[in-house]
């Protein structure tokens, strides 16, 4: 009977679960799709008098912006990059903040080495090479999408580039830059860490989350999922996503699986079946970024990343818990945003399996309590385990200048996962706070040779 009712309530959080993630991207989608029809209808019914009317010379808008290294935002999971869901922006508008951003479209769903690969060519230009043993190993094209020409081909050590990352797109550009370092990338050996002159992290994902394992992750391999759990039914759609290959509808958002060319024009009706019982596909190969974010697949990520000695790093680990006479709780219903609210309280009652192998030596339940609702506040900070890199808490900015290379800066932001992306108004003042941050921390203080000339300091 027991039994039967704990059954039943997983089956109810699942439903439920569902639901909300259902009706919430929905939410962005019908937004993303309300202001394309809003921007159309504008641009037909005032663009031609007011190109009529006025001319810009942009040749003299920014005399100095081409000279600055470029600012690459980098999203996290489910995200997505300029150009997909229509004028809708992943990191609500931050791009505008500086002259020169570039915010690549990735994998939502790839693995982290996957999108590790793409980032690369989108600034350096080419076919993406995803490498032939990963490829052969994981049963996908080695070769895919073509960049005509990257968004930074100068890219290298004399034009270096900042990255900052959101959630899982902060591990990303570590992989990349270890990439770099290993010199990974045929027909560019001359690749090197310094090519990245700073690294900021905003909630990003170093050392796995408990979320992983709420959502239907196995904790005893990091990598299956279980019979009936959310990440089923994702798993599901996506592969039906990608199967139907509604061309004008993956324009619009892909999850970043074409590589595994599940379009039915090329798998047919036995080939979906293969994929939707697990025998081929990304999810059969556990080439997917959601065993990268299981604390096992983060272990085994960071095992071969750096921190490096020419490269700043800074991060900003979010929570929205607190502790009321020793137990941690959610801290405050306003706050929270209606989908990560269950997370939230679920995650600050997470217990490893007893039974189970804990996943690193020193485990406790307790250091893991503290969560935005997809991520734990210890695995935001900087890369713990399986060897805690060198860092410094801060709380104010100014107790880190002048910043020192090869330090994992960090500081504690009370907010959940999402405050500071798709919706700007959520986060409000805090918003620019944190932005107008990165963007200076990247033109004024992290560099290796003179502060660079800004734009509006030409003519001073």
């Amino acid at each position: 009977m027991i039994r039967w009712w704990i059954s039943s309530l997983q089956l109810v959080e699942v439903f439920v679960s569902s639901i909300v993630h259902l009706l919430y991207g929905f939410y962005i989608f019908s937004t993303a799709v309300a202001g394309d029809l809003s921007q159309t209808i504008s641009d037909s019914l005032f663009k031609p008098n007011l190109a009529s009317g006025l001319h810009t010379d942009d040749s003299e808008k920014f005399p100095s912006v081409n000279d600055l290294p470029p600012i690459v935002l980098v999203h996290g999971i489910f995200g997505f990059g300029k150009g997909r869901l229509g004028g809708l922006s992943y990191f609500a508008g931050a791009e505008k903040k500086d002259d020169r951003v570039l915010v690549p479209d990735l994998g939502s769903l790839t693995s982290i080495y996957d999108r590790a690969r793409e980032l690369f060519y989108y600034l350096k230009g080419g076919q993406v090479d995803y490498g032939e043993e990963h490829s052969k190993a994981c049963g996908h094209s080695q070769f895919g999408r073509v960049y005509e020409r990257g968004h930074y081909p100068e890219w290298d050590v004399d034009h270096p580039v900042h990255f900052v990352g959101h959630s899982a797109g902060a591990q990303v550009v570590r992989v990349l830059q270890q990439m770099l370092a290993d010199k990974a990338f045929k027909g560019h050996e001359n690749t090197s860490p310094d090519w990245v002159l700073s690294i900021t992290s905003l909630s990003g994902a170093f050392n796995g989350t408990t979320r992983t394992y709420l959502d239907g992750v196995q904790p005893e391999d990091g990598k299956s999922l279980k019979p009936v759990c959310l990440l089923q039914l994702c798993r599901i759609g996506v592969i039906l996503y990608d199967w139907f290959d509604i061309q004008w509808l993956k324009n619009y958002y892909n999850f970043g699986f074409d590589h595994y060319n599940m379009s039915w024009k090329k798998i047919g009706f036995w080939g979906l079946v293969n994929c939707l019982m697990g025998k081929s596909g990304p999810f059969a190969s556990a080439d997917w970024i959601l065993p990268d974010l299981a604390i096992q697949g983060s272990i085994r990520l960071n095992s071969h990343l750096q921190t490096f000695p020419n490269t700043y790093y800074f991060s900003y680990a979010t929570k929205r818990t607190r502790k009321i006479m020793g137990v941690t709780v959610p801290s405050g219903l306003l706050g929270i945003h209606p989908i990560l609210f269950i997370r939230v309280l679920q995650m600050t009652q997470w217990k490893h399996p007893p039974d189970l192998t804990p996943p690193y030596k020193g485990y406790r339940d307790e250091d893991w309590w503290d969560n935005d609702g997809a991520l734990n506040t210890i695995s935001m900070t900087h890369p713990r385990f399986p060897v805690e890199h060198p860092s410094l808490h801060v709380v104010k900015d100014s107790e880190c200048q002048p910043m020192q290379p090869g330090i994992w800066y960090y500081k504690i932001v009370e907010g959940d996962h999402i405050l500071f992306v798709i919706n700007r108004e959520r986060a409000g003042v805090q918003f620019d706070l944190i932005y107008d941050s990165i963007f200076e921390r990247c033109r004024k203080h992290a560099f290796r040779k003179t502060p660079p000339t800004l734009p509006n300091e030409v003519n001073q």
